[in-house]
This record gives structure tokens, C-alpha cells and sequence, in this order.
């Protein structure tokens, strides 16, 4: 037993470490080069000429915030206001965040920067949002308990969602199915196996992927969730607090089960415990949720590894045997 729960534990230890370094250490590098470079206004400058036409309002002046190979984001001041903006060359992603803002603003139950623009200049897709102040003082762990409550109980009539949207630089599929396994198995799951192997990743995984399909409809097959609003990608770098105030950002919306956006939030940590605890007090996780929150981490899992490579193969595999031994 001791020796699960020091692999369990050890493992997400190198989970977070592995994940600071995909989205920190290389955010810095990029900026890095870039600046000293190219002054920021100058390199995207038709960009920026844009984005003055559709506000109506000159931007004066940029400051890059972070960059990864997926996009750039930055902040951008005019004579009257500041706004967020992030740069792509992927603007169906940026559009399809766009609508998941408006989805999640619409839903009046956790504040998000409100979606202003979303267009095209210069053969690159532009998203404008509020820009807002983030900090960490003052912040609302009960709040946000309870918002995420008031998310989770906006439903739908299908899992699923409109269209398809992107997790981080991979496609997320959304096609609307009534039967939640179903569309766990298949657009969760399967696609991120099969991407998987185009990548090239068998080896031990190979069998092993097969078992875990086998295995969803004997998880997921008496579990009958409605279909909420879920954020779809909350980790702790996509969740703020500004004047005390939960925000949430970067969403990769969609109509699941409300677990799956816990499983997310306590894969890489960052939460303190009392967020699980209020949440669960105000409206408990029906039985059985803790396995159900190792199928869903694998998503992400398989996810991450089809962006950021072999880094991640080793959890891979580790919690997939997890998963197969709790059904023993």
C-alpha cells in the first residue's frame, strides 16, 4: 500500500515539474528571443493595426505576457484601456475559445474575461478579450468552490458540444452523443489513443490501451451524470483570482461530467484541498468517483504526451496499469 501511494505520489511530482517546464520554461525562451530580436509592435505591426481598426482606438503600445508553440499573448494599451490579446496561426482554435468564453460568460457563474474580437490579419488569428489584473492576494477558495457549482449545474440535453475545439494544440472532439461512456470512450479517449499510436507511442502502452477501452463501459456504465458545463482544460494556470475573485480562462468547453474538471484540477495540484472538500460538501461526488478521476486524468495524460512527447509515456503507462489493477 505504501509503496502505491509513493508512486502515485512520486508521480505527480514529476507530472508537475514536467508540465512547469513545457509551459514556463519554454514561454521564457520564446519571449525571450523575440525581444531582443525585434521590438513587439514592429514584428506584428499589421497586427496591431487591426486590432486599433476593429476597437476604434490606436493601440500605444504592447507588452509580451507568455508564448508557447500553440500562441502568443500579450497586453495591449490604448489611450483608453487595456486589453488582452493572443496571437495564432491556428484560428479555428482561437475562435472556437472565443465561443467557449461567450459560453462560459453566458452561463452567470464564474467570471472569465469578457470575449470582445476574434478575426484574422496578416494570415494569423487575433482573440481580444478584458484584460484582467491577476494577483494573489485576497484570494476566494470558497468562492470559487462554489462558482465552479454553479458552472457544473448549468446542463445541457447531449454530452458533447457545438463543435469540435483544441486542448493546448490538439483537436478536442465534441461530437453530441446522449450516452456519456459512449462519448467518453470515443471522443475522450480513442481519439487520444489513436493520435498516440500515429505518433508513434506503442511499446507497453499498445495492450494496455486496448484494456482501457475494454474497460469503460464496466467504469462509466452505471454512472449517470448530466450533461454540465464543464471548463475542459482547469488547471491551475488557467484559473485566477482578480481582487479576490475567481477567474477561469483558456477553456476547452464542452457538455460532460462535472468530475472530469476535478480530475483536471488535482492532476498537476495547485488547489488547496479545502476547494474539494467545500465543493464536495455542498454537492457530493456520487460513489466510485475516485477511479472515475484516473480515467479522466488519463485523458489529459495521453493528451500531453501527444503534445509534449515521450516525457509523459512513463505516467502513461503507470496509470493506465493503475486504472486496470483497481478492476481487479
Amino acid at each position: 500500500m505504501y509503496n502505491s501511494y509513493h508512486n502515485r505520489f512520486t508521480m505527480k511530482i514529476q507530472l508537475r515539474a514536467i508540465f512547469i517546464l513545457n509551459q514556463v520554461g519554454t514561454n521564457w525562451f520564446l519571449i525571450h528571443n523575440r525581444v531582443v530580436k525585434m521590438n513587439e509592435f514592429e514584428r506584428l505591426k499589421p497586427v496591431w493595426l487591426h486590432v486599433s481598426t476593429v476597437l476604434n482606438e490606436a493601440v500605444t503600445s504592447v507588452r509580451p505576457l507568455s508564448s508557447n508553440q500553440f500562441s502568443e499573448k500579450f497586453q495591449a494599451q490604448t489611450q483608453r484601456g487595456t486589453y488582452f490579446v493572443k496571437v495564432s496561426s491556428n484560428f479555428e482554435c482561437l475562435e472556437s475559445e472565443h465561443q467557449g468564453l461567450a459560453v462560459l460568460d453566458n452561463s452567470n457563474s464564474i467570471r472569465v474575461p469578457k470575449p470582445i474580437y476574434v478575426g484574422m490579419a496578416a494570415n494569423r488569428g487575433i482573440l481580444v478579450t478584458e484584460y484582467l489584473e491577476l494577483d494573489s492576494s485576497g484570494r476566494s477558495y470558497s468562492r470559487l468552490a462554489t462558482e465552479l457549482i454553479k458552472l457544473h449545474r448549468t446542463t445541457g440535453f447531449q454530452f458533447g458540444w457545438s463543435r469540435d475545439n483544441f486542448l493546448g494544440g490538439s483537436r478536442q472532439i465534441n461530437t453530441p452523443l446522449d450516452f456519456w461512456p459512449e462519448f467518453f470512450q470515443t471522443c475522450r479517449l480513442r481519439y487520444q489513443i489513436d493520435l498516440a499510436f500515429a505518433n508513434g507511442y506503442r511499446g507497453a502502452i499498445y495492450a494496455l490501451c486496448g484494456n482501457i477501452l475494454e474497460a469503460i463501459p464496466f467504469i462509466l456504465g452505471e454512472h449517470d451524470p448530466e450533461p454540465s458545463l464543464v471548463h475542459g482544460d482547469l488547471w491551475s494556470g488557467n484559473c485566477g483570482f482578480c481582487d479576490g475573485v475567481p477567474v477561469i480562462f483558456d477553456p476547452a468547453v464542452y457538455y460532460g461530467d462535472r468530475e472530469t474538471d476535478l480530475a483536471m484540477m488535482r492532476l498537476f495540484g495547485g488547489f488547496p484541498e479545502r476547494v474539494y472538500r467545500e465543493y464536495d460538501a455542498a454537492w457530493e461526488l456520487p460513489e466510485g468517483w475516485e477511479l472515475r478521476q484516473k480515467v479522466y486524468a488519463l485523458y489529459h495524460i495521453l493528451n500531453h504526451l501527444n503534445l509534449f512527447g515521450a516525457l509523459y509515456f512513463d505516467s502513461a503507462e503507470l496509470l493506465m496499469r493503475d486504472i486496470l489493477k483497481s478492476l481487479d
